[in-house]
């Protein structure tokens, strides 16, 4: 699916720039934002396509988080700006 839909994006990509009209090029018509366009599109595609499946081909593999560290409550004195206050604080390891 997910490739069925890179693959229609990309046609869809490819068939807009081609059907729109452009009039005849002109020295001030600014040809830096027809670069930016093209590097933008350029890279759109090439994400699709870098996206579309994992490196080298292989499964990906994701490693199971281990148990939380433990963790523990514990008083600690601060300094508020007027005066010392004391406030629990959550310390993990």
């Amino acid at each position: 699916m997910k490739k069925t839909l890179v693959a229609a994006l990309t046609v869809a990509t490819i068939a807009g720039s081609l059907v729109t009209a452009t009039p005849s090029a002109q020295a001030h018509d600014g040809v830096g934002a027809g670069i930016a366009a093209g590097l933008i599109g350029g890279a759109i595609v090439g994400g699709a396509i870098a996206s579309s499946r994992p490196a080298y081909g292989g499964p990906v593999y994701v490693a199971e988080p281990g148990p939380p560290p433990p963790c523990y409550w514990q008083r600690q004195r601060y300094w508020d700006g007027y005066g010392w206050t004391v406030r629990p604080v959550r310390v993990c390891y």
